[in-house]
């Protein structure tokens, strides 16, 4: 590409989220391959959607990277779970968070009127926690997550699942044993 040319404007995804959503997880832009299928983490290296699984407890054919994406977008709604980004739009070249230019913000200060339910916030990775002063001004408990995303490799997935299981414990987005 020409560097006088300027990298192309992208638009973001949609929010996932409700009233039952209790832990929105704020990323920062999708990737290429998210765009591309207007899916949220999209990239087959992505590790959200296998963590997720894992703390669900969904295992082989039940893992959520394994099944269709309205049935991802069900579960993650049925368990609490919101998904969405800090940026509506961005130009970039490529995937990475370091080329993002002219980022414009979602309207994050209209999250707990979409989401009343809303009980916490997890950013995605740095690029996302950049925004903490916004997400912590609407007076929930904000935490900043290990990056899900493939660039993030000095984090192993042991360490990854240990963290998000910790957030997914304090909002209760975990599974409860069953009664013997």
């Amino acid at each position: 590409m020409n560097p006088a040319t300027p990298a192309p404007t992208l638009l973001g995804l949609p929010p996932i989220l409700d009233a039952r959503t209790r832990l929105l997880v704020l990323g920062s832009f999708p990737s290429i391959a998210s765009l591309q299928a207007q899916q949220y983490y999209a990239h087959p290296r992505n590790q959200f959607w296998p963590i997720v699984s894992a703390l669900w407890g969904l295992t082989g054919s039940q893992s959520l990277q394994h099944r269709p994406y309205a049935d991802r977008v069900a579960a993650a709604l049925n368990h609490g779970l919101g998904i969405w980004d800090v940026y509506a739009r961005c130009r970039r070249q490529g995937s990475l968070d370091s080329a993002i230019e002219e980022a414009e913000l979602n309207p994050l200060h209209e999250l707990r009127q979409r989401a009343p339910g809303l009980r916490g916030i997890a950013h995605n990775g740095g690029e996302s926690a950049r925004h903490i002063k916004i997400t912590q001004a609407l007076g929930l408990p904000v935490l900043k997550l290990p990056s899900t995303s493939p660039a993030n490799a000095s984090w192993s997935l042991e360490r990854k699942l240990a963290a998000w299981g910790e957030a997914f414990e304090r909002f209760g987005l975990l599974p409860t044993p069953m009664a013997e």
